[in-house]
């Protein structure tokens, strides 16, 4: 009997989203684009952050020395900067012929690279030492630290301040894609509360008169709010996969892009495979959790029962 009375309100429920015609597509389209922003912009914050750790694991501060200072020397300083465990988490020597062939083994397919090499006739490269920071906040101190020591002199070049733009940059446009994200979100979501509730509201204002009949005939209050539930849970459901539906277009028209910035060599559209099952879940439960809210909210304002 109660599986029979389910039924029946989940029957009704759906012919009231029929019913309403333009108005329940009108509820699907926006709440269905409140989700994809809000899932958008949680997606790209989560792949900027990704992108930003495997960049942090590739930069350092190099240290270049000119060519007159001596393998002691070097070693002396690198000593020097070892002492600072606080920032420093490592320093590597890298000398001139080290620098050389790993500079080949990039370039050396390049005709124009070789043949410059060999016009010049000598090893061009530098020694120098790569410190590795015990965190990314720290390589400007030590950057710092290094242009204002005593053997600045010695030093040719340091590289910190192009890593240091290309943080600042991708920083920038992950809290940039965050903020709006979130608030276009939450304006979509507040839109689409409304129009889940008034909808609702003509739902219940179009069947007043079933109402004092269900009542005469001794129906239960849960049994005349059930179909509003389920209409409510139809919009949170079907807007949920609409907009992972987008979501996977948009992650996989970004792949080739994309592709070798994610870590493990991957693109957004592997990393959006990767966690779809987690984002699906994520979406059904807001979709579910605001047209639930806004379906209880119009029972509780206008279902006088």
């Amino acid at each position: 009997m109660k599986t029979l009375k389910l039924w029946r309100t989940f029957h009704e429920g759906m012919t009231n989203v029929r019913r309403n015609g333009w108005l329940s597509f009108a509820t699907v389209a926006i709440l269905s684009l409140s989700l994809f922003i809000i899932g958008l912009s949680s997606f790209v914050a989560y792949s900027t952050h990704l992108v930003l750790t495997n960049i942090k694991d590739k930069v350092n501060v190099t240290i270049s020395f000119n060519q007159n200072v001596s393998e002691e020397r070097i070693m002396e300083i690198k000593g020097t900067l070892e002492k600072s465990t606080r920032e420093v988490s490592s320093v590597e020597y890298i000398p001139r012929e080290q620098a050389l062939a790993e500079f080949l083994a990039q370039n050396g397919n390049d005709e124009s690279i070789r043949k410059a090499l060999e016009e010049i006739g000598e090893n061009p490269l530098f020694s120098s030492l790569v410190v590795k920071a015990t965190d990314p906040r720290y390589y400007e101190v030590i950057a710092e630290a290094v242009q204002s020591s005593s053997f600045t002199d010695d030093i040719s070049r340091i590289n910190y301040a192009k890593n240091k733009k290309i943080f600042e940059r991708i920083q920038l446009i992950n809290r940039t894609a965050t903020t709006a994200g979130l608030t276009l979100g939450s304006i979509f979501i507040a839109v689409a509360l409304i129009i889940t509730f008034y909808t609702m509201y003509i739902t219940i204002h179009s069947h007043k008169q079933e109402f004092e009949i269900m009542r005469l005939v001794g129906a239960s209050n849960l049994y005349m709010k059930m179909p509003f539930i389920f209409e409510g849970l139809f919009y949170g459901v079907v807007s949920s996969i609409i907009a992972s539906v987008f979501l996977l277009t948009v992650s996989r028209s970004l792949g080739p892009i994309t592709e070798g910035a994610m870590p493990l060599g991957g693109s957004t559209a592997s990393l959006f495979l990767h966690h779809f099952g987690i984002i699906f879940i994520g979406l059904l439960a807001l979709g579910i959790i605001l047209t639930t809210l806004s379906a209880s909210l119009a029972i509780r304002r206008y279902l006088k029962i």
